[in-house]
This record gives C-alpha cells, sequence and structure tokens, in this order.
C-alpha cells in the first residue's frame, strides 16, 4: 500500500496495517512528497496515523465530519489532518503535563468543532 495524505486510504486496509506500518507509509509519503515532519518524525507520523485511524472508522467519532468541513472550508486534506492532529496532540499534551481530567473525549469532540480553517492558518 502507497499512502498519501491527499487521498483517503482505502479504511479496510489502512486499519488492517499495524501501527508501525501505518507511521511507515506516513514517513514515506512525506519523505517522497518533500514535505516536512518537524523535530519528530516519529511523534509527526503518529498524529497522522491516529487521525486516519479515527477518519477509517467512520462516524463513529466527529474526526470524519471535521475534516469533511475543513476541507470545504479551502484546507487541503493533508493540511485538515494536520490541524485535526494538532487538537489531539495538544489533548494529550493537556492530559500528561498537566494531569489534565474529565472526559478527554468530550473535550476533543468540542475542540474540533471549534476548529475552522481560518484558525488552524492563524496558527501558522
Amino acid at each position: 500500500m502507497q499512502y498519501d495524505a491527499n487521498t483517503a486510504p482505502n479504511p479496510e486496509e489502512w486499519l488492517a496495517l499495524d501501527d508501525a506500518e501505518r507511521i511507515d507509509l506516513v514517513i514515506e509519503c512525506h519523505r517522497r512528497h518533500h514535505l516536512p515532519l518537524g523535530g519528530n518524525a516519529n511523534l509527526h507520523a503518529r498524529a497522522h496515523a491516529m487521525v486516519e485511524n479515527q477518519i477509517a472508522m467512520g462516524d463513529v467519532t466527529v474526526v470524519p465530519a471535521t475534516l469533511d468541513r475543513l476541507m470545504r472550508e479551502g484546507l487541503s486534506r493533508h493540511d485538515a489532518i494536520h490541524a485535526i492532529g494538532s487538537v489531539l496532540i495538544g489533548i494529550i499534551f493537556d492530559a500528561v503535563k498537566k494531569k489534565a481530567g474529565g472526559d478527554l473525549n468530550a473535550k476533543y469532540g468540542r475542540e474540533l468543532v471549534e476548529l475552522t480553517a481560518a484558525s488552524w492558518r492563524s496558527q501558522g
């Protein structure tokens, strides 16, 4: 399987891969297209893979709808994955470093509802 962040992978094929294969595919895609991976390629690829996993799961999460909305607002699929991933990593960071409690899934959902293409671009 070859991964391209701007094209949705087949959900069944994606979910059939193990985590290491997904991460390797994301890193390979970024390198093939000469895209930055940031200071930590493994973390970047893990965030990408987690978002792709949530998209592949379908309407079990708000992620597919958020992806569609961000793309309608003008983001590429790849940029929308990065935007969603930034929210996800923020939630994880807060939970680990700040010992944030409460319903993290609900917080993630609320933050994704508030996420817009404009707010993502303004971080940039």
